[in-house]
């Protein structure tokens, strides 16, 4: 890491995207020539994260799952129950609710600390359910996250740093939800893009205002102009 750009902890669903979702072709620019850490921290199971830091080159330091998955230097940690939370998916369906991913479950075939749920579900159903397991569900504005209480992407970041041996208030973290709140609690600075929901906005120290991946690229900018 130089002296003069800090590392990154960037979400990927509506920061890294534009606004279909897709993933922002200019990510291939910025990433790769960024001269210091850059953590990929996302609500998505860990092989999304994975792979997409190994398509941009970069050194894998990843925080999946909302903080479920931590990866860095060649090591990897779990923390929550995804045997819990399968089960208390299987109650939610036995009660008539419905996960809402369709025959092949892509969403959560390689999840292993939670269980995503489709927004269409019946939420409170599933929050019922879930308390009963002693569980928590996690709007993310993607999906609703049945998981173990406590974990977070800002644990995950803690933990990143740690191991990385950087602290974690020298990252600057971008985002757009509610699971990034923790985030930008544990980062030195904290940008929202404009696309953000109001949980991400109220906790950011700055709401930009682009959205998506240009509201991020302006970040980028302006610490590399800063940087200069």
């Amino acid at each position: 890491m130089t002296d003069d750009l800090p590392p990154l902890a960037l979400d990927i669903d509506g920061t890294l995207t534009d606004g279909s979702g897709r993933l922002d072709p200019r990510v291939f620019q910025y990433l790769p020539t960024w001269d210091a850490p850059v953590v990929l921290a996302t609500g998505k199971a860990f092989p999304y994260p994975v792979s997409l830091s190994h398509y941009l080159g970069l050194d894998h330091a990843v925080i999946a799952e909302n903080g479920g998955v931590v990866l860095a230097d060649g090591t990897v940690s779990y923390q929550g129950d995804r045997a819990r939370a399968e089960a208390a998916a299987e109650a939610f369906v036995e009660r008539g609710g419905d996960i809402g991913w369709g025959t092949f479950d892509a969403i959560n075939e390689w999840r292993q600390t939670e269980i995503a749920v489709n927004q269409s579900a019946d939420l409170d159903l599933l929050r019922s359910v879930a308390a009963e397991f002693e569980l928590e569900v996690f709007d993310t504005g993607y999906a609703y996250h049945v998981k173990t209480p406590g974990v977070e992407k800002g644990t995950g970041l803690n933990a990143v740093g740690e191991t990385l041996g950087i602290d974690p208030s020298s990252f600057v973290a971008v985002g757009d939800s509610e699971n990034d709140v923790s985030t930008f609690e544990v980062a030195g600075r904290s940008y929202a893009v404009a696309n953000a929901d109001p949980a991400a906005r109220a906790a950011a120290d700055v709401v930009v205002e682009a959205s998506y991946f240009d509201g991020t690229a302006s970040v980028l900018e302006s610490i590399r102009d800063d940087s200069a």
